[in-house]
């Protein structure tokens, strides 16, 4: 694991959020996820610099479409993110998973019938 990984699975192992088991390096379906959540449905990556070179960005595209095929939601942050704004990364990954399973909201008032 990266410095940067290694930061974060501090964080996450041990189901210190939410009390929500995280797994790291877990193969989903053709691909190997840093970090996965089953019961959120929730991947999260972290991206060395070499993400935005080249063809990374478009690999990283097609892979994040095809996790989403499977139900799954996918959150990047960038290495350097993750190293100098831990919290606000770990607050994120935070807030999606507690609105994991939430209904949208329905409106107070529908048009339909006569007005």
């Amino acid at each position: 694991m990266t410095d940067s990984e290694q930061i974060l699975w501090s964080r996450l192992r041990g189901k210190q959020l939410l009390g929500v088991q995280f797994y790291r390096q877990k193969p989903i379906g053709n691909c190997i996820v840093d970090f996965f959540a089953p019961r959120t449905k929730l991947v999260v990556e972290v991206d060395g610099s070499q993400h935005m070179e080249g063809d990374h960005a478009g690999k990283d595209r097609r892979r994040d479409g095809y996790l989403a095929s499977l139900g799954l939601q996918v959150l990047r942050f960038d290495s350097r993110q993750v190293l100098q704004e831990t919290d606000a990364v770990v607050d994120v990954i935070f807030r999606r998973m507690a609105d994991f399973g939430k209904s949208p909201l329905t409106p107070l008032f529908q048009r339909g019938g006569t007005e």
